[in-house]
C-alpha cells in the first residue's frame, strides 16, 4: 500500500473533500474545504477527480515523507516548499516526488490554508458520503482527529502519470485580488438594521479577529444596529451568511458552520469570495459591496467555467514559454506571465 508519513503536521491539518451534503437538516454541518477553487484545482492539477480528499493545512509547519514515488499538486496560500534534496517547489502545478523524499511547508508569504492532493487521491474511507474530518463530531478524516506526528496515511496508486500543468497566474489574481471588497447579497434580515447600520456595514472597514476558524470569522469593526433587536425564530444557515449578534460585530458563517441560528444576518458573501475570505487571517481587513442576486449568478457560472476551462488544459514547456493545448488549440503563455 502506497502512503505518506506525517514528519510535522503543522498547526491544524485535516483530511477534507467538498462536504458532507444532505444531512443538514438533522444537524449535521457540511464541513468540507474552506478555499473551493484551490481544492478543486489541487485535484485537477493532481490529476484527480475534483471531490478527491486531499489534506488540507492551516498556516505552516506541514513536513511529510512520501514512503512512495507520487504526483502531487499544492494550491491554496503562497508557500515557502522545499524538499529534503534541495529543490524549491513550485505551487499550483503538477508535481513528480521520489520515494524517501521528505517535503517541508516551512513558511507562507500570504494568505492561509493549503492543500496537499496526490494522484490517486487518499484512502479514507467515507461517513455519511463524505470523507471529510469534522472534529466536533469526531467523525470523517483520520478516525475524526487532527492529522498528527507519525500518522501514515494511504492513497491509491494510479497506472501511468496524470498530464502536466500549471495554473497560470492569471487566474490566481482574478480569484484573489485581496484589493478588492467581498461581494454579498444582502439579507435575508437586512430590514432588521437601521439605516445607519447598513451604511456602517457597506463603508466601514472590519478587522478579522483572533476567533476565526473553520467554524466562522468574527469581525471587528463599525458597530452594526439593529431596529428592535438581534434575535430571530431559528432559521437555516447557509455558507457565508453574516449574522449580527446583540453586540453589533458581524460573524461570517464558513464551513463548519451551525446549521440554525437565531441571529440576524444581515448579507451572505457570495460564493466565488469564499476561497479568497478563506484565506485571510487575523487582523487583515474586510471591506463589503452589495451585488445583486443575477450578478452573482453570473459570477458563480464564470468561477465554475474557470475551473472547467483548467480542468481542460495540458502542458508541454521549453525554457521559453509553456504551451497550452485546450481542446485542440494551442496557445502560448510567456513563462513570465505565469
Amino acid at each position: 500500500m502506497s502512503s505518506i508519513k506525517i514528519i510535522n503536521p503543522g498547526l491544524y491539518t485535516t483530511i477534507q473533500d467538498l462536504g458532507r451534503f444532505g444531512f443538514q437538516q438533522y444537524g449535521m454541518p457540511v464541513s468540507g474545504a474552506m478555499d473551493e477553487f484551490a481544492f478543486r484545482i489541487g485535484n485537477i492539477l493532481a490529476g484527480n477527480w475534483q471531490n478527491t480528499p486531499a489534506i488540507e493545512f492551516t498556516y505552516t509547519g506541514l513536513t511529510v515523507e512520501f514512503q512512495n514515488s507520487a504526483h502531487i499538486a499544492i494550491t491554496g496560500g503562497d508557500f515557502i516548499v522545499s524538499t529534503d534534496k534541495g529543490d524549491h517547489i513550485p505551487c499550483w502545478s503538477t508535481l513528480y516526488i521520489e520515494g524517501g523524499t521528505t517535503l517541508s511547508i516551512s513558511s507562507i508569504l500570504s494568505g492561509c490554508r493549503g492543500y496537499l492532493c496526490i494522484y490517486g487521491g487518499f484512502d479514507i474511507p467515507k461517513v455519511m458520503g463524505s470523507a471529510s474530518t469534522y472534529l466536533r463530531a469526531k467523525i470523517g478524516g483520520l478516525n475524526g482527529h487532527l492529522i498528527k506526528a507519525g500518522d501514515e496515511i494511504p492513497y491509491l496508486p494510479q497506472e501511468g502519470v496524470p498530464p502536466s500543468r500549471l495554473l497560470p497566474k492569471a487566474f490566481i489574481q482574478k480569484w484573489y485580488s485581496s484589493n478588492s471588497p467581498i461581494r454579498v447579497i444582502m439579507g435575508p434580515q437586512d430590514e432588521a438594521f437601521t439605516t445607519e447600520g447598513i451604511q456602517n456595514f457597506l463603508t466601514g472597514e472590519y478587522s478579522v479577529t483572533k476567533d476565526a476558524d473553520r467554524m466562522g470569522y468574527r469581525l471587528s469593526g463599525p458597530p452594526i444596529a439593529h431596529k428592535t433587536g438581534p434575535d430571530i425564530i431559528s432559521d437555516g444557515i447557509a455558507i457565508g451568511s453574516i449574522q449580527v449578534p446583540g453586540n453589533g460585530m458581524p460573524v461570517i458563517m464558513l464551513a463548519e458552520r451551525q446549521t440554525t441560528g437565531g441571529y440576524t444576518k444581515i448579507a451572505t458573501v457570495i460564493t466565488v469570495d469564499l476561497p479568497r475570505l478563506s484565506q485571510s487571517i487575523p487582523g487583515n481587513i474586510l471591506r463589503f459591496i452589495p451585488v445583486s442576486i443575477e450578478e452573482g449568478h453570473t459570477l458563480l457560472k464564470e468561477f465554475y467555467s474557470d475551473i472547467d476551462f483548467i480542468d481542460s488544459m495540458t502542458y508541454k514547456s521549453n525554457k521559453k514559454y509553456y504551451s497550452i493545448q485546450v481542446k485542440n488549440k494551442t496557445f502560448k503563455v510567456i513563462v513570465e506571465e505565469i
